[in-house]
């Protein structure tokens, strides 16, 4: 290959930037020229400057930014044949041979059908803090939303020991309790509500009946937003029909999860991931994303990233029940 692009897509995450760089850089260093899509798959389709020149200059000074330089849509365009012939065609029009994706399951399901129609060969980077993705123990962002989580939940903590209050904090994850999972255990919250898990709300009721009996000064649950409830408003209104006088905090955390510098992890992360992906499209792969797994960077297909299962650990999820004694 003697010219390939990168593009984000889908959601932001922390360490994306540091994937254009990794990417980029590597790229050089095989003597292969870079084009930035910008705006992901919209980009691609409505060409002209959008197809940007990258050099390691282009790249200089991105690696601790949050965001992405490249930006990122969603292109309802490009599900349909006709918006993917046109990004083919100006792919070819601009010499590109090889693609690099940096997202999640819907910019690699998009990147593998684009293949099966015009054989464009690409290599995914796993960019989405939700850590959803089988074929890598984290995904590139993941790191960095925790963490963003747990100081967020560190000064909450402050406020509900001063007022002796309960407190729900909603952290994302549509259909991932990952982010509750970690957040729940670094934070030293008490109960975690995850999309993976029916809750028997019958215990629920029972442990916020029997606070004022116990020895805790105040409660912090954390709620994954995909919970099967549809989120902390709806849980704490079930919740106050079985107990009338439960006053609870409601705190989203919401998109703040989402920006901000990355964590040396993530960089150090997106750094491997980025040119493993290089490596691996120059060496003839194809609709594969790279991971990493027992800190080894390895391949994954995209049909198994997107739809094989990634389960919690079981271990973490019984470590919240030993804490909370």
């Amino acid at each position: 290959m003697k010219k390939i692009a990168v593009f984000t897509s889908g959601g932001d995450s922390p360490g994306m930037n540091a994937c254009i760089r990794a990417v980029v850089r590597t790229a050089i260093y095989n003597h292969v020229e870079v084009t930035g899509i910008m705006q992901g798959y919209k980009g691609m389709i409505e060409g002209g400057e959008n197809f940007v020149p990258l050099t390691s200059r282009s790249v200089g000074n991105i690696i601790q930014r949050g965001g992405t330089i490249l930006k990122t849509s969603r292109s309802k365009a490009f599900m349909t044949p006709e918006g993917r012939k046109i990004a083919y065609d100006n792919l070819k029009a601009n010499g590109i041979e090889g693609i690099i994706c940096i997202g999640g399951n819907g910019t690699f399901t998009g990147a593998e059908i684009f293949y099966d129609e015009f054989k464009i060969p690409s290599i995914g980077a796993p960019g989405t803090i939700d850590n959803d993705l089988f074929g890598t123990d984290l995904t590139i962002g993941f790191d960095t939303a925790i963490n963003t989580a747990v100081n967020a939940i560190d000064k909450i903590r402050d406020t509900a020991d001063s007022h002796g209050r309960v407190f729900f904090v909603e952290v994302m994850g549509r259909e991932s309790g990952f982010i509750a999972l970690a957040s729940t255990i670094a934070g030293g919250a008490e109960i975690a509500l995850l999309p993976e898990i029916k809750e028997d709300y019958t215990e629920i009721f029972e442990f916020f009946k029997g606070i004022n009996n116990s020895k805790k000064s105040f409660t912090i649950a954390i709620v994954a937003e995909g919970n099967d409830e549809g989120g902390s408003f709806a849980i704490v209104e079930k919740i106050k029909k079985e107990i009338p006088d439960f006053d609870p905090r409601i705190v989203i955390l919401g998109h703040i999860q989402r920006g901000g510098s990355p964590t040396a992890y993530d960089r150090v992360l997106a750094s491997r991931l980025g040119n493993g992906a290089v490596e691996s499209l120059l060496a003839g792969r194809k609709n594969e994303m790279v991971g990493l797994v027992n800190n080894q960077v390895i391949l994954t297909s995209f049909h198994d990233a997107i739809y094989s299962k990634k389960e919690l650990n079981p271990g973490l999820l019984k470590l919240i029940d030993i804490f909370n004694c």
